[in-house]
């Protein structure tokens, strides 16, 4: 590279990377296939529009490309229509709320607080400026209270109901939230941006079955680029095509569609659904291994690639203990747990994910490792804080992001 300033940052990221042990559980780390992709011509294209209808001339290859990325996403969950140009999953969901919403339009969700995503109706959001959003809750386990999403339902009578979390650890009943959607004449979005790989491998129920509408990124635990998706009822697509472009974006990245491309191609192999198996076996071997040191797990386990660490009773906060990890080249993110009675700057709680150290390499020996790690900052901080700092360093030394299978 000739900007030498850029190169140097770009390598100084990845530097810190390798250093590292990642256990936020919205990363993982691509291939090169997607990388090369990613850093390809195609970003010099612009194609407002789909396929055969674009604003701009040229598009002959981009079509096919983007063709192809959107026949293996509906390939890969078995659904009927959708769309691959979202920039995010927050503009999926945004474009899924343009299609079928007014502003001011009732819809049911679970609460940030709770585990869903801010554009699930979060105040600091466009969607709970636009829209009356009612928040179900979670019950005395931390899991869905169904009962309370059947009366909220009735009483309020949504248009839409929202089900997806960003930090939710158990197995989601979209059969369930089908029948409530069905007696209030509600419509059903999934937002399944975290568990979208899960639910490729088949080894998380498919909410494609009952949905009318489902969201997603490929980032996560898909382990493509930066991105959203939609899929969607046929009936739909029109409406939901309209809504990503011209509603709520221009043009889309088409290197990035070429990326996701490549990424549901890789999600379709053997590979990936052992790859995920380890994944859900790592993220309950560490929820086990905390819960065996006397930490509070949320839920008091996990059914997925994350779990939400409850730390009330120490003394710490979420985030001076994700500070804290930080400093140890440990990297969670702070989290609010049910009921938090934190503000979301601090909160009471961290958000663990296995997915992208598992990319690298990492066994249930390496994250019980870890989490003795962690249990040694928790007892003497600073005594420990040196000693664990060179674990950690040592421990992601050996299992190198660009010397991972993932990465060849």
């Amino acid at each position: 590279m000739i900007d030498k300033e850029v190169a140097g940052l770009i390598e100084m990221e990845r530097h810190r990377q390798s250093e590292l042990i990642n256990l936020t559980a919205s990363e993982n780390y691509v291939s090169s296939d997607v990388m090369s992709a990613l850093g390809s011509v195609l970003t010099n294209k612009y194609a407002e529009g789909i396929p055969s209808f674009r604003y701009y001339a040229g598009c002959d290859v981009i079509d096919k490309i983007e063709n192809l990325a959107l026949n293996r996403l509906l390939e890969l969950f078995d659904s009927e229509a959708g769309n691959v140009q979202p920039h995010s999953g927050t503009q999926a969901n945004m474009a899924v709320y343009f299609a079928v919403l007014n502003p001011g339009d009732c819809v049911l969700s679970l609460p940030t607080m709770s585990g869903g995503h801010l554009s699930h109706g979060s105040l600091v959001s466009f969607s709970g400026e636009l829209y009356k959003f009612i928040h179900y809750s979670i019950n005395d386990e931390g899991t869905i209270d169904y009962e309370n999403v059947e009366y909220l339902a009735k009483k309020y009578r949504p248009k839409l109901i929202v089900c997806g979390a960003s930090a939710y650890s158990r197995i989601i009943d979209f059969e369930r939230f089908r029948k409530i959607a069905d007696d209030v004449d509600a419509l059903l979005m999934v937002d399944m941006a975290h568990i979208a790989g899960i639910v490729a491998a088949g080894l998380h129920p498919s909410p494609v079955p009952y949905a009318d509408f489902i969201t997603g990124t490929t980032q996560k635990t898909l382990r493509g680029p930066r991105g959203g998706f939609i899929l969607c009822k046929q009936k739909y697509a029109n409406a939901v095509n309209r809504a990503v472009f011209p509603g709520v974006q221009g043009g889309p990245l088409m290197n990035v569609v070429a990326a996701k491309a490549v990424c549901f191609a890789e999600a379709m192999t053997p590979e990936f659904k052992s790859y995920i198996s380890k994944v859900l076996e790592n993220a309950k071997a560490m929820s086990e291994s905390f819960l065996s040191l006397d930490f509070d797990v949320v839920t008091g386990g996990t059914d997925n690639h994350l779990l939400v660490l409850d730390l009330s009773k120490f003394e710490f906060n979420g985030s001076q203990f994700t500070d804290m990890l930080e400093q140890v080249n440990i990297i969670v993110n702070k989290q609010s747990i049910p009921n938090d009675e934190l503000g979301w700057k601090q909160t009471s709680g961290i958000r663990i994910g296995t997915a992208a150290m598992t990319t690298r390499g990492f066994g249930i020996h390496e994250f019980n490792k870890v989490v003795d790690l962690i249990e040694l900052l928790v007892s003497n901080f600073e005594e420990n804080k040196e000693y664990v700092k060179g674990e950690a360093i040592k421990l992601a030394s050996d299992f190198p992001v660009y010397n991972c299978l993932v990465c060849n």
